[in-house]
């Protein structure tokens, strides 16, 4: 079975963007071993899951070849199959893109099929919905040296008590962090 994998930025307080969807706190540019590291954890991805709200930026951004990104990365981002969840599209505005609404079982059918890994790459929503549908095997927090004090927290509205495993904590020459956690299964 496919891993389901969640990498998504976050600040030391726990926010994974500023109170009206600001990004800025991120700690850029990327040191050699962590951007290493990202490549080895993108590697043996064979789809991407995307909220609506982060897929309208997500993808036309890769789509527009960015210029601070290796030709590597982008073409491996913009080849692989994307499925974007969302309650308010119908079908996709963008190439190699699925839409589908019913999380729990989208994600259930994309694990059951073979292929390469399965990674998400955050939107609060999206990310809430995963964590407290217990549907990622893996969650990967890029811990940026900043707090920010408000935002949207990466764990907000998940329900009950969750409880992980601590898997891993690599540090990078910038400052970032990343810790690796697996939710605990009962």
């Amino acid at each position: 079975m496919r891993k389901f994998k969640l990498q998504v930025q976050t600040t030391v307080d726990g926010y994974m963007s500023g109170p009206n969807g600001e990004m800025d706190w991120m700690t850029l540019p990327w040191s050699e071993d962590l951007a290493s590291y990202i490549d080895a954890l993108n590697k043996p991805i064979g789809t991407i899951v995307l909220g609506r709200k982060l897929a309208e930026g997500f993808i036309p951004h890769w789509a527009s070849q960015p210029a601070d990104e290796t030709q590597e990365g982008i073409d491996r981002i913009n080849n692989t199959p994307k499925v974007v969840i969302s309650t308010t599209l119908t079908e996709s505005p963008w190439e190699n893109t699925v839409v589908a609404s019913d999380l729990v079982e989208t994600i259930r059918e994309l694990k059951a099929q073979p292929g390469g890994d399965i990674i998400a790459y955050g939107g609060g929503t999206l990310v809430a919905s995963l964590i407290a549908e217990g549907l990622l095997d893996e969650l990967h927090l890029i811990v940026n040296p900043t707090a920010i004090g408000a935002g949207m927290p990466v764990f907000g509205a998940t329900g009950a008590n969750q409880q992980f495993d601590f898997v891993a904590a690599t540090p990078f020459e910038c400052g970032i962090v990343a810790l690796q956690y697996a939710p605990k299964k009962s």
